[in-house]
């Protein structure tokens, strides 16, 4: 009898430390609860253009290396605290999802409204569960952020500063354009917000615009852009994820041959995509999009157990949005003037029309766009 109890034991005291080692390691090679560790876990999913986008996915990520102290380069706690996961296509956002939340991460994170549908779905089985999802207010589940940015705002500041460089080089005349990836609301508040710049600095300025249908079709934005800066178009911005890739591809090519056209880059910022030599860059400015301030703010909550499910915009106050100085062609004068734009905005002096419905009101904007202010 005592022969079988103390094997008994001895069973149960294996099954109890093998336990604890799998809580104290954050759940194995996939991370998972932060059970007793004490440590928080995220699994960022995304979508087919990963977190190499050089748009938002990469933003996101850089939020959770940095919550975590880590680098790009260094991934020290990646498989323990924290993971992503790549969809190629949208008919794994459900799986992956899924597959997430029975690993018990302690937030989970989506980035698109292409995942709005397959979260709502996960998410409102899955009560206990919290979830982050950028660029998405419709999902209104009581263990949800959603995190919207005020990218008006943002694409007002890099507007001014195309018109103002545009001024600054003697241009007569200039033009300009716009390429965004899928129409829909979010992308008309780069669209609108953009123009908005542009014409308070040069009123009547003359902008064009074209979708791309694509978030991954670089060579159609490379083609359009092509065609704009061979009719005089001066600077192109593009909003568009990966397929801005080839608006500054382009301008690369023509300010090599010393042709004076600029791209502006978008989420993050884009200035050593446009590099063609050590010190020059054919990427003006870049409208950045904190989707990492947005990443951090949604971890501290989980680490302090203040999260909620809620809608929260992520302005030029919060640290949400903002542009890139980068580029020495940003002068000064240039910058000292978006400053002055940007205390505007963020004292309410200047206001900035969000949707196309309402900028078309404005005088002297552009009608018939091809932006839309739904999905």
């Amino acid at each position: 009898m005592k022969k079988i109890t103390l094997a008994a034991f001895c069973v149960i005291l294996a099954a109890f430390t093998a336990a604890c080692t799998r809580q104290a390691s954050g759940g194995g090679a996939g991370g998972g609860s932060s059970g007793g560790s004490g440590q928080v876990t995220v699994r960022l999913l995304t979508d087919a253009t990963g977190i190499d986008d050089k748009s938002f996915n990469a933003a996101a990520c850089m939020g959770i290396l940095q919550f975590y102290g880590d680098t790009w380069d260094n991934q020290s706690k990646r498989g323990v605290s924290y993971n992503y996961i790549t969809a190629q296509t949208q008919d794994m956002y459900i799986p992956n999802i899924r597959q997430a939340t029975d690993e018990q991460y302690d937030l989970i994170i989506t980035t698109g409204f292409t995942f709005a549908d397959a979260l709502t779905e996960v998410a409102g089985g899955n009560p206990e569960q919290k979830y982050m999802i950028v660029d998405v207010n419709w999902v209104n589940l009581p263990n949800v952020l959603g995190a919207m940015y005020a990218e008006h705002e943002g694409s007002y500041l890099v507007g001014v500063a195309a018109a103002l460089k545009a001024r600054a080089d003697n241009i007569s005349n200039p033009r300009f354009g716009f390429i965004g990836g899928i129409a829909g609301s979010t992308i008309t508040k780069f669209e609108v917000g953009y123009i908005q710049g542009i014409l308070s600095v040069i009123p009547g300025a003359q902008i064009v615009d074209y979708y791309v249908g694509d978030w991954g079709k670089p060579e159609l934005a490379k083609a359009q852009a092509k065609n704009w800066y061979d009719s005089g178009i001066y600077a192109i911005y593009s909003a568009a994820g990966a397929s801005g890739g080839g608006t500054i591809a382009q301008a690369k090519e023509y300010r090599i041959s010393g042709r004076n056209v600029w791209a502006i880059g978008v989420d993050s910022d884009q200035y050593e995509d446009g590099l063609y030599t050590d010190t020059e860059s054919a990427v003006l400015t870049s409208m950045l999009k904190k989707v990492e301030t947005s990443v951090v703010y949604a971890l501290d909550e989980i680490a302090d157990g203040s999260f909620t499910g809620e809608t929260i915009t992520f302005d030029l106050k919060q640290d949400g949005v903002g542009y890139s100085s980068a580029n020495s062609a940003m002068t000064k004068d240039i910058i000292d003037r978006l400053e002055q734009a940007k205390a505007g905005i963020i004292s309410g002096e200047i206001k900035i029309a969000s949707t196309y419905a309402e900028a078309r009101r404005l005088p002297g904007f552009p009608q018939g766009l091809a932006a839309k202010d739904d999905q």
